[in-house]
């Protein structure tokens, strides 16, 4: 796990600096597990996608108990994000804030979450994509959500997302000053693992790390989320894929530890 541990010390203090990345069309792919360019065919619909097939480290995985490790060297992750303009994108398949970026690339939603816990799916997670200044590595943030109180975030953000649910496929709409802080983690303990990609081209030697606390979200929201999704089976959420033999760090800080 040394890629791990070097990743782990690099993505301690993420920060966003402006906002100009432009998401790539995705409508060449389907969630539709029956269609023919279902995730079981990414790999087949471009040469470059062929991670999605043959790739052994795919996300998303089952966050099993037994197969979780407890660690406290990882460290505590701070944030030192600054607020930007950004951009709101239908991407047919999630919608996404993105924009001009230093190491807070992009996020998005997906419904209902791709990870799980102890085979447990939940109505949402957000993705936070960040890559590092030197070497273009991808490292992401997911945080899941389940019924109950509101998001703050997504209440801030109701506006936007509904007009963005009627804007044409790959139109963005400014959004104004977003502050990714406002973003809550509610919890210091996160799931720490290397993955990938859980789009095509499902990029390998993603490190993931997956907040422990599953937040909540009203169905009002998640209906929200869901209402720009152009799948007609509402959800885009990729299966879960194996395992294998890596190692899935849980980071508890010790009791002395603020």
């Amino acid at each position: 796990m040394k890629l791990a541990t070097y990743f782990s010390r690099c993505f301690i203090i993420l920060v966003l600096v402006a906002c100009l990345t432009i998401a790539e069309e995705v409508d060449e792919f389907s969630y539709d597990e029956d269609s023919n360019i279902g995730p079981a065919h990414w790999g087949e619909i471009r040469p470059e996608w062929r991670n999605c097939s043959t790739g052994r480290l795919q996300s998303p995985i089952d966050l099993l108990n037994h197969r979780v490790e407890i660690v406290s060297y990882l460290g505590r992750l701070k944030r030192a994000y600054k607020p930007s303009h950004a951009n709101l994108t239908n991407l047919g398949h999630a919608m996404m804030i993105n924009g001009t970026l230093f190491q807070l690339m992009q996020c998005h939603w997906h419904s209902p979450s791709e990870h799980t816990i102890n085979g447990r799916r939940f109505n949402i997670e957000i993705h936070l994509v960040h890559q590092s200044i030197n070497d273009n590595r991808t490292a992401v943030i997911g945080i899941m959500y389940k019924i109950g109180h509101p998001d703050s975030f997504l209440s801030m953000m109701k506006p936007d997302l509904e007009a963005v649910a009627h804007k044409r496929i790959n139109e963005r709409i400014p959004v104004g000053i977003i502050d990714p802080n406002l973003i809550k983690f509610g919890s210091r303990k996160y799931y720490r693992y290397i993955g990938s990609l859980t789009t095509p081209p499902c990029s390998p030697n993603v490190i993931w790390t997956i907040v422990r606390k599953v937040r909540t979200v009203t169905r009002e929201q998640v209906e929200l989320i869901r209402d720009a999704l152009d799948d007609k089976s509402k959800a885009n959420a990729r299966p879960l894929q194996p395992i294998r033999d890596r190692v899935v760090e849980l980071y508890r800080p010790r009791d002395h530890e603020n």
